[in-house]
């Protein structure tokens, strides 16, 4: 695809770039978080296009062979792509760098892969949100911007990019909870916008991800131990 072509047919679909704007101006880092919805590379490729080459995370797929691919495909696009684990230093570690260098980075923060995230109410039910960036943005300044991507009619791309989360709070972790939480606000009133453009496929509220497990002490009927 060509790429300008692509750039201005997104240019036509978005709203909201006066925030990224006004973060730069301000000389801060730039905080990207979504949700699962859109075409998360058509956002990249136009994010970049607008002069904010940008870092993010990816997940370790298997096999290697897949993960490789996916990271080339990604950084041909002109991001700068960090492994989720097995990396020589911690992600966290060069995404603060990179925002106090007054850089962008883009992370997808409405599924918590830790499973030690921080508890929100999503659609009415608990789940939990990685912190990681509302913590990034609470120790580093950088401005946290939500946004929802989603497809158009005409067969484009629309993104809308909302104003910088606030962190309220005095202690650190309470601006932690009260930005990830506003995060999942903003995610849960766009999604209701764009819900068939929400590719959520994993299991996230934490009533789904309940196991019934037994007793050690216990033994079933058939007298093994399990």
């Amino acid at each position: 695809m060509d790429r300008r072509a692509v750039v201005a047919r997104t240019d036509v679909h978005t709203a909201g770039a006066e925030h990224i704007d006004a973060a730069t101006r301000a000389g801060k880092g730039l905080i990207v978080a979504l949700p699962h919805m859109g075409n998360w590379d058509v956002a990249a490729l136009w994010l970049v296009a607008h002069g904010h080459p940008f870092t993010t995370v990816a997940e370790r797929l298997k096999p290697e062979s897949l993960y490789d691919r996916f990271v080339a495909y990604r950084e041909s696009l002109g991001m700068e792509v960090l492994p989720l684990t097995g990396g020589p230093v911690s992600p966290t570690e060069t995404l603060t760098e990179r925002l106090r260098a007054g850089r962008a980075i883009c992370l997808v923060a409405d599924r918590d892969l830790s499973r030690t995230g921080v508890e929100v109410e999503f659609f009415g039910a608990a789940a939990r949100m990685p912190g990681g960036p509302a913590l990034l943005a609470a120790t580093t300044g950088a401005a946290l911007l939500p946004v929802s991507l989603w497809f158009t009619p005409d067969g484009g791309w629309g993104q809308w990019i909302g104003p910088p989360v606030e962190l309220t709070g005095r202690r650190l972790r309470d601006k932690v909870h009260a930005g990830t939480q506003a995060l999942a606000n903003v995610f849960e009133e766009q999604i209701a916008l764009h819900p068939a453009d929400w590719h959520m496929l994993q299991k996230l509220w934490l009533s789904d991800l309940s196991v019934r497990t037994v007793p050690v002490n216990s033994a079933p009927l058939n007298g093994h131990r399990h």
